[in-house]
């Protein structure tokens, strides 16, 4: 399962407004929402529900908010850049850069933990993630991915 595959360009942020978690929450659902019947609160609810279990935020400047919703009917991906970095309560207690965004259907548990491996197993290699980092554009961003993905 490629992530190109599952990520639509309007789910792209290329350089995130928001300061805080809560905000990055909400910006990213706003980009989600889009492309799902979903309105961007009831995403954001769903990313903020699974917070409350623990941070999404894993490290090394990394964040996978992620959630299952009924009202989706397929796989979504979306992606942030905040080239400054946020507060997120990261597992390291270092600011977030970059985020993947996972919402699947609520029936959809094999799938939903393919594509969290696929994202983390592209956020180990070091070029990729520093490509992400220096990347300014939705494009830049989309090719990036679509480019490393068919190396898998």
């Amino acid at each position: 399962m490629k992530i190109s595959q599952l990520l639509d360009k309007n789910t792209i942020i290329a350089d995130l407004k928001s300061t805080d978690k809560s905000g990055v929450i909400a910006e990213l659902a706003a980009a989600i929402s889009e492309c799902t019947k979903a309105t961007a609160d009831q995403i954001a609810e769903v990313l903020k529900e699974r917070e409350q279990l623990g941070s999404t935020g894993i490290g090394g400047g990394i964040a996978i908010p992620h959630g299952k919703l009924d009202l989706v009917d397929t796989i979504v991906v979306g992606f942030g850049l905040s080239p400054k970095g946020l507060e997120y309560d990261s597992l390291d207690n270092k600011p977030v850069h970059i985020f993947f965004v996972l919402l699947t259907p609520v029936n959809s548990t094999g799938g939903h933990l393919k594509v969290l491996a696929q994202i983390s197993k592209l956020l180990k290699m070091e070029q990729f993630k520093k490509g992400l980092m220096a990347s300014t554009s939705v494009d830049e961003i989309y090719d990036l991915i679509k480019e490393q993905d068919e190396d898998f």
